[in-house]
C-alpha cells in the first residue's frame, strides 16, 4: 500500500486505462524539450553559426503559434487518435527532413522549409488534460485538481530532462543523435497514445455561436470572445516571458561568472523546485472560487521572482540556485490552477483548442522573453544581472492581469446575481398578481 500521502495519485491510476494512456503520453510530450536543443548542436556543428540555428528554432516557434490552434480544433472535431496520429507524422517528417538537410549540406533555406512541417506536432499534454476531464466530469472535483498537478509536474520534468538528455546525446553519440532519438519517442508514444481508445473523448461536433451562458460562450466563433478566456491568455503570455528571459539572462549570468557549463544545473533547480511543488499541490484540499485561487498564485510567482533578482546582486551562483529552487515552486501551483481555470471557461467541445491555446501563449512568451531577457543581459547596466529585472517585470505584469482578471470576474459574478433575484423577485409578484 502506497504512503498516506501519496494515495491521491493512487486513486487517481486506479481508474481503469488512466495509466495505459498516461505513460505513452510521457513519452510522446518529453521530446518537446529535447528539439530545441538538438537543432541548435546538429546546426552549430555544420555551420558554427547560433545566429542561424536560433533563427531556425524561432521560425517553427512562430509558426506552431498559428497552426497549433488549428490542429487541436481538429482533434476537438474529429477526435484525438484521427488527428494525432496524421499531424504527428508530418512533425516527425519535418525533423527528419531538417536532419538530412544539414547532414547533406543542402542550402539553409531548406531548413525553414523543413521546420514548417514541425508545426503540426500536436498538444499531447492538452489531450492527456482532456481525458482526465472526460474521466473526471466534475470540473470542481479533488481528483481533477490532482490530475491536473500531475500533468504540470510532468510538462516540468520533461523541460527539465529533456535538454539534458538531448545535450548528452548529440555531444557523446553524434549531433544528430538528439533529433533521431526525440522524433522516435515521438512518434512511438503517440501511437501507443492513440491507441487507448477506451479513454479517448468523442469528438464534438462544431456548435453554432451563441450567447454566453453561466459565462462561458457556446462554443462557436472565435475563441478570443470566450468569456475570461482573453485575460488568461495574456496572463499565460507573461508568464512565458518569465520563463524565457529567466534561462537567457541565468545563463548570461553564469558566462561571466566563469561558469556557462552550470548554467544548466542551475536552471534545472527552477524546474525541480516546480515539479516538486505541483505533485505537492495537488494533495492539497482547495476550497474557494478558482479565478481567486489563480490570482493568489500568481501574486505569490510575482513575490517569489524578486528572489533570484536580489540573489544575482551577489554576483554568485551559489546563491542563485538556491533563489531559483525556491522561485520555482510558484511556478507549479500557477500553471495547474490556470490549466483549471481553461477547462472550466472553455466550452467542453472545444478543450483542446482552449488548452492549445493557453501552451500558445506560453511559447510565444518565452519567444518574446528570451528576445528581451537577451537584450537586457547586453544593455541593460554594465552586468547581465541587470537582465533579471525583466523576469521580474514579467511575473509583476503578470499579477496585475490575473488580479484584474479576478475582480471583474467576481463584479459580473455579483451583477449576475442582482439579475437573477431582481428576476425572480419580479416573478414572484406577478405570480401573486
Amino acid at each position: 500500500m502506497p504512503p498516506s500521502f501519496l494515495r491521491p495519485y493512487a486513486r487517481l491510476f486506479a481508474h481503469p486505462g488512466a495509466l495505459a494512456f498516461t505513460v505513452p503520453n510521457v513519452v510522446a510530450r518529453f521530446p518537446m524539450g529535447m528539439f530545441g536543443v538538438s537543432a541548435v548542436v546538429m546546426i552549430t556543428s555544420r555551420h558554427d553559426s547560433y545566429a542561424l540555428a536560433g533563427s531556425v528554432v524561432a521560425t517553427g516557434l512562430v509558426v506552431s503559434a498559428v497552426v497549433a490552434p488549428l490542429v487541436a480544433r481538429l482533434v476537438d472535431r474529429r477526435g484525438q487518435a484521427r488527428v494525432a496520429v496524421p499531424a504527428t507524422t508530418v512533425a516527425v517528417v519535418g525533423h527528419l527532413s531538417l536532419l538530412l538537410c544539414v547532414l547533406l549540406g543542402a542550402p539553409t533555406w531548406t531548413y525553414y522549409v523543413s521546420i514548417l512541417l514541425t508545426a503540426t506536432t500536436p498538444n499531447t499534454g492538452g489531450m492527456s488534460r482532456a481525458r482526465w476531464a472526460h474521466l473526471l466530469p466534475e470540473a470542481d472535483s479533488p481528483q481533477r485538481h490532482v490530475a491536473n498537478s500531475f500533468e504540470q509536474s510532468v510538462d516540468e520534468v520533461c523541460f527539465m530532462f529533456g535538454p539534458v538528455l538531448a545535450a548528452l546525446l548529440c555531444t557523446h553519440l553524434f549531433p544528430e543523435a538528439g533529433t533521431l532519438v526525440g522524433a522516435a519517442m515521438m512518434l512511438g508514444g503517440t501511437l501507443a497514445f492513440a491507441a487507448q481508445r477506451a479513454t479517448e473523448p468523442p469528438p464534438a461536433p462544431a456548435a453554432p455561436a451563441g450567447p454566453a451562458e453561466g459565462g462561458v460562450s457556446r462554443g462557436g466563433g472565435n475563441p478570443f470572445w470566450i468569456s475570461g478566456l482573453a485575460s488568461l491568455l495574456v496572463t499565460f503570455a507573461c508568464t512565458g516571458a518569465l520563463f524565457g528571459a529567466m534561462e537567457v539572462v541565468t545563463i548570461a549570468f553564469a558566462d561571466e561568472q566563469g561558469h556557462r557549463a552550470w548554467a544548466g544545473v542551475v536552471l534545472a533547480a527552477q524546474a525541480a523546485g516546480s515539479a516538486t511543488a505541483g505533485l505537492a499541490f495537488g494533495l492539497v484540499r482547495l476550497g474557494g472560487a478558482v479565478r481567486t485561487r489563480f490570482a493568489w498564485c500568481v501574486a505569490a510567482m510575482a513575490a517569489l521572482m524578486t528572489l533570484p533578482l536580489i540573489a544575482s546582486g551577489t554576483g554568485s551562483l551559489l546563491w542563485l540556485a538556491p533563489a531559483l529552487l525556491l522561485a520555482g515552486m510558484a511556478t507549479a501551483p500557477t500553471m495547474v490552477t490556470g490549466m483549471t481555470l481553461v477547462q472550466r471557461v472553455t466550452p467542453p467541445a472545444r478543450l483542446n483548442e482552449g488548452m492549445t491555446l493557453a501552451v500558445t501563449a506560453l511559447l510565444g512568451g518565452i519567444a518574446l522573453g528570451s528576445a528581451s531577457g537577451g537584450w537586457a543581459a547586453d544593455h541593460l547596466g554594465d552586468s547581465p544581472a541587470a537582465g533579471f529585472w525583466i523576469p521580474t517585470a514579467a511575473a509583476t505584469l503578470a499579477a496585475t492581469v490575473a488580479v484584474a482578471g479576478a475582480l471583474r470576474a467576481r463584479r459580473r459574478d455579483r451583477l449576475r446575481d442582482v439579475l437573477d433575484h431582481g428576476s425572480d423577485r419580479g416573478l414572484d409578484a406577478g405570480l401573486r398578481r
